[in-house]
């Protein structure tokens, strides 16, 4: 009996540890803020955090951008950085929780373990380079028309052979 006790003793010790938790960083896509404001999207992300058992270490809007691509018909996005800790099986629920929201268009989630806090902090966007202006000769030109057919003209001349019927036509048989 007394066996048995100090088994139940250890299972309960394993039991009362704090449940794994690692380090995130979440970005989130918010519509531009004329729908809401910064400190609107914030909050938001913050309780999404929170409602699934992690702790925001530091949270801050991140930068507003033109989309590659259109979400939910957006063209713009205002983007807000939040690290936190909390327990792995958060990051399903804040993908989850943000899918089903109508006020945020998306979310990415990785782990931040190799960050330090004054590295969290130091999180800046990076500035967008304008595009490098090609020559005239390597642009396409629409305006004229396409060599070659639909290949664009990567094949020579085709080869003038006259057509098996065609070598007899002109020869007189007596």
């Amino acid at each position: 009996m007394a066996e048995r006790k100090k088994k139940t003793t250890t299972r309960k010790l394993t039991a009362e540890k704090a449940p794994d938790s690692a380090k995130y960083e979440a970005m989130f896509l918010f519509p531009p803020p004329g729908t809401t404001d910064v400190d609107g999207m914030q909050k938001a992300a913050q309780g999404i955090i929170e409602r699934h058992g992690g702790k925001i270490i530091f949270i801050k809007k991140w930068d507003e951008r033109k989309l590659a691509y259109e979400i939910k018909k957006q063209k713009r996005g205002t983007y807000i950085v939040a690290f936190y800790e909390g327990p792995g099986a958060s990051v399903g629920a804040i993908e989850r929780d943000v899918n089903l929201s109508e006020d945020i268009l998306r979310v990415l989630v990785t782990r931040a373990d190799h960050l330090s806090q004054k590295e969290m902090e130091a999180v800046e966007p990076q500035p967008i380079q304008p595009r490098e202006e090609r020559a005239p000769w390597d642009r396409p030109d629409f305006n004229r028309p396409m060599r070659g057919g639909d290949r664009g003209g990567d094949r020579g001349p085709r080869r003038e052979e006259a057509a098996p019927a065609e070598v007899g036509a002109g020869e007189d048989k007596e």
